[in-house]
């Protein structure tokens, strides 16, 4: 062919030369343009990216503050307090840099001016919630007012921030669809555009290379974001769980799982294993809650008991609120409360109240029958009494003399009484120190103020080693005293008196109905003599104050001495029991808590 010869000729090669110069040049202008609207939808993607950074650490600020005065207006412990006053300059920090990233954005920055008038009027609720939560300023009313406002605060707050969201989503889609139309080719350049698309993806590489150690820092940063949340939760007590109520699927926060006892992850979320946990008084009360929240989508407030698996009870409080997602799903979002501690004070403010109570009666009681008017006449008949010499009663007649022996002997008897009442004050109203002392040591010294006593009765005393625990001291020993001389007291006529004391360590739940399940562990320490022993219908009788079995021509005493023993050993947190046969002796049980 005459056209071959042609194709060698030089101006063909120049043609050629040019051809393939054009298109090197148009190749390369390609993979230019491409390469700058990669870069450039890059710039876009990080620059929204940075945008959801700022905006997610704006809501972590509120949050904190926000938990934070949380705990603060529980516990009134001011380190709660940290988080609330350090997340103004986060705010503000979140600020500037979203100012800056929105400058060429007029709606955004309306967005974002927006943005701030609500932190603001937020921040302002913080402080009307913390100053009418103040003992001084409490008012429940206006409290409940501005906790319910900043709630709604809140809900305004993510609304905006979403908002701002959704128009960035926008832009970056919009400069994407122009970027996908413009690098569409046709197949007239698919093997250069191969070959580009080569040289794009080794430039995107190295692009995309950069873009993951940016995205590694500031995951690195939300997982930061993540565990600050979760250490939150431990410091605050408090859990949170979802509830997808088309599901039917729990998602628990890994504090729900440790305050019911787990580790995070140990089981499946369900409605059947959560009342698992309940507690058997708040069961039906739970269930009822429940189906409250399917049928009225909300949860309020609720109170009730948990039992972990090592039997140890907790007490919690409970609420919830119904969320839609932008898939219409129906989320109720729950936070949990761990209140025991803030309960067992209450039960304590009770008991001391009670005490106090109890304490004012005996007191009311002791004034009446230990008052001045009573111990000085007191103290002037034994005055009287001791100055009547043995030449004045050698004058008297008969009768007379044993009207002063009868007078003598009332005044002691008088005298003893005064004393019981003295101590058994004491054992209420003296400071309650309580010390780790050896109870073996201070029955030893209790032996040692009874040893006249228990030569006389030839009293055998068997007993084993006793714990040591923190009391106080000479309350246990009084114990000890009061006891040991009871059985020493009613003994049995020609039978030398034998009292045995044994010590066990025992589990609580053996005595469910007496001991405080809420202990695990206690001391029992039993005290059993061969005496004259007394009517069981009386072993609750007997601790009560001036109750006697006997009349005092029989025995002497006061009624005194065994409700001493009870006193002290409710002091302690204790128990104490009697149980007895007649004319073959009695057995008092003592519980201490270990």
């Amino acid at each position: 062919m005459k056209w071959i010869p042609k194709f060698n000729s030089s101006n063909s090669l120049r043609v050629i030369f040019v051809i393939a110069i054009f298109i090197l040049l148009f190749l390369s202008s390609i993979a230019y343009k491409h390469n700058r609207d990669l870069n450039e939808s890059s710039k876009l993607l990080m620059h929204n990216y940075e945008i959801n950074i700022q905006l997610e650490r704006l809501m972590s600020a509120i949050k904190d503050a926000e938990t934070g005065q949380r705990g603060y207006i529980i516990t009134r412990n001011s380190r709660f307090l940290s988080p609330y006053l350090f997340s103004r300059d986060k705010v503000n920090t979140s600020f500037i840099a979203l100012r800056k990233l929105t400058a060429d954005n007029p709606k955004q920055q309306q967005n974002l001016q927006r943005l701030f008038k609500l932190i603001i009027l937020r921040f302002a609720s913080f402080e009307n919630c913390l100053k009418y939560s103040e003992p001084a300023t409490y008012d429940k009313r206006k409290l409940d007012n501005h906790m319910f406002g900043g709630r709604i605060l809140m809900e305004n707050i993510r609304f905006q921030v979403d908002e701002m969201n959704d128009i960035e989503k926008k832009y970056l889609q919009k400069r994407l669809k122009i970027y996908d139309q413009e690098t569409s080719l046709g197949p007239v350049f698919s093997i250069s555009l191969f070959l580009a698309a080569m040289t794009f993806i080794l430039l995107a590489y190295r692009q995309i290379s950069k873009d993951i150690v940016r995205l590694k820092i500031y995951n690195r940063r939300l997982l930061i974001s993540s565990g600050l949340m979760a250490e939150s939760e431990k410091i605050g007590k408090f859990s949170t769980w979802q509830w997808d109520l088309e599901t039917d699927k729990i998602i628990y926060s890994d504090n729900q799982f440790r305050l019911l006892g787990y580790e995070p992850g140990a089981f499946v979320p369900t409605k059947e294993t959560f009342l698992e946990f309940v507690h058997a008084d708040d069961k039906a009360m739970i269930e009822k809650s429940m189906e409250g929240i399917v049928n009225h989508k909300s949860l309020p407030f609720v109170y009730y008991k948990i039992v972990r698996p090592d039997h140890q009870i907790r007490y919690l409080k409970s609420t919830g609120k119904l969320l839609v997602d932008r898939n219409g799903s129906k989320i109720l979002l729950g936070i949990n409360f761990d209140i025991t501690d803030e309960h067992l004070l209450n039960i304590e403010l009770q008991e001391r109240n009670s005490e106090l109570e109890k304490s004012n009666k005996e007191l009311a009681s002791f004034n009446h029958v230990a008052s001045h008017d009573l111990q000085e006449p007191l103290r002037k008949i034994q005055t009287f009494i001791s100055r009547v010499s043995d030449a004045d009663k050698a004058v008297m007649s008969e009768s007379g003399k044993n009207y002063i022996s009868k007078i003598e002997i009332s005044a002691k008897r008088m005298r003893v009484l005064i004393d019981d009442l003295l101590l058994f004050s004491r054992t209420n109203t003296t400071k309650k120190e309580f010390i780790k002392s050896s109870l073996t040591e201070l029955f030893e010294n209790a032996q040692l103020e009874l040893n006249e006593a228990i030569e006389e009765k030839k009293a055998v005393i068997i007993t084993t080693k006793l714990p040591k625990l923190h009391v106080i001291p000479y309350q246990i020993e009084q114990l000890f005293i009061n006891l040991i001389g009871n059985s020493l007291k009613y003994s049995q006529n020609d039978i030398a008196p034998k009292i045995v004391i044994e010590c066990d360590k025992i589990h609580s739940t053996l005595y469910p109905e007496l001991l405080d399940q809420s202990v695990k562990k206690f001391y029992k320490i039993t005290f059993s003599d061969n005496g004259m022993g007394f009517d069981p219908q009386f072993k609750e009788t007997i601790f009560i104050l001036f109750q006697r079995l006997h009349s005092k021509t029989e025995y002497p005493g006061t009624g005194i001495g065994l409700a001493i023993c009870k006193k002290i050993v409710d002091n302690h947190k204790g128990y104490i029991i009697a149980d007895s046969t007649p004319n073959k002796g009695s057995v008092f049980t003592i519980f201490l808590p270990e």
